[in-house]
């Protein structure tokens, strides 16, 4: 079947994706379904075959000359977690390894303007989740997103970033680089065409691909009117868990977090939460050059020494806002990181982050 039929259905419009979708599994061909939903809904006179058509061969030559791959649904080479959700794209753009697709997957995403602790609890997680050989999957965003992927790089493991644009248009720009590097191990995929720009309408719409690629969705922080909610809310449509991290009560920058987890999300304190969830066993695989012991392995993704950056020490007061927890919480965690060799008390009442390693 050439490609040119599936990449057609792509610049159909998105409301009709689930009714494209039922038609391709009832055994339509592509050329098909274009056919009867043009002549089932109202639409653009100049939306015609003959235009898809054009739109289609243009795209699959861009899309060649800019290395992307193109994956058709319904193939054996489709991801089988976007297949099984109600509307998967008629059509994927990759670029970088197919076989980033096949481990074990789960999105981390949060706020743009993610807090401190955000951003570090997000490169934690997402570090000793791959380290344990998980898929880390977000949007490339700033913030929470761009973090994650960071973390799973650092780990050496898989990322995927799923875009709001055609997969050769990087957006923000400024994650060029990252995306570079996310190519070399993982994998960058849009179910829009090469050359698309980013428009807003789009990036709500890429969240069911995030989600659906992905067996659970965690939440680091977002605010009541959070993009990551509706990739919460379409993570429990399509059966997906939903997992958040609390954070700061009294600067608002988590209330839809703390939404999530009063409507019954599981509290994520550390990457074992997530795997006990998944039903995986909690046991760490770490790299030669990783810290030793089991205690060592666990502290990686522990959110308070997220807080404690090496080297810069922290008053109780700091080290509450930045963790969101209270100080009748806090000093048990610290007590215990102290006894465990991770954290050291300096002058003044402040704490001190120790790394083993060093």
């Amino acid at each position: 079947m050439p490609s040119t039929d599936y990449a057609a259905l792509s610049f159909l419009p998105f409301g009709w994706r689930r009714e494209i979708a039922d038609a391709l599994r009832a055994g339509r061909s592509p050329r098909e379904v274009v056919a009867d939903s043009l002549a089932a809904h109202p639409h653009d006179p100049e939306l015609t075959i003959e235009s898809l058509d054009r739109k289609a061969a243009d795209a699959i030559a861009r899309g060649r000359s800019a290395g992307l791959e193109l994956i058709e649904w319904p193939t054996d080479r489709y991801p089988p977690a976007i297949a099984a959700i109600a509307d998967p794209p008629p059509v994927i753009w990759l670029r970088g390894r197919m076989d980033a697709l096949d481990p074990p997957a789960v999105a981390i995403v949060g706020s743009r303007a993610g807090s401190p602790y955000a951003l570090a609890v997000a490169e934690r997680l997402a570090a000793d989740l791959a380290m344990r050989g998980i898929a880390i999957v977000s949007g490339l965003a700033r913030g929470v997103d761009s973090a994650a992927h960071r973390g799973a790089l650092s780990a050496g493991g898989t990322t995927i970033a799923v875009f709001g644009t055609g997969a050769d248009v990087v957006y923000p720009s400024e994650h060029k680089a990252l995306a570079g590097e996310i190519c070399a191990d993982g994998a960058l995929l849009s179910e829009l065409a090469p050359g698309t720009a980013p428009l807003p309408q789009f990036f709500p719409l890429r969240n069911r691909i995030i989600s659906g690629l992905s067996r659970a969705v965690v939440v680091v922080e977002a605010s009541e009117k959070s993009g990551s909610l509706i990739t919460a809310r379409m993570a429990l449509e399509q059966g997906r868990n939903v997992l958040a991290v609390p954070g700061n009560v009294l600067n608002g920058r988590n209330r839809g977090g703390h939404a999530l987890l009063r409507d019954g999300a599981k509290i994520v304190e550390t990457a074992d939460d997530i795997l006990e969830e998944l039903g995986f066993a909690p046991a760490v695989r770490v790299s030669a050059s990783g810290p030793g012991t089991a205690d060592d392995r666990r502290a990686i993704s522990d959110p308070v020494l997220a807080c404690l950056p090496p080297g810069e020490s922290c008053d109780l007061d700091a080290l509450a806002e930045r963790s969101g927890l209270s100080v009748a919480r806090l000093l048990p965690r610290l007590l215990d990181l102290e006894l465990k060799g991770h954290v050291r008390r300096a002058g003044g009442g402040r704490f001190v982050r120790f790394d083993r390693s060093c």
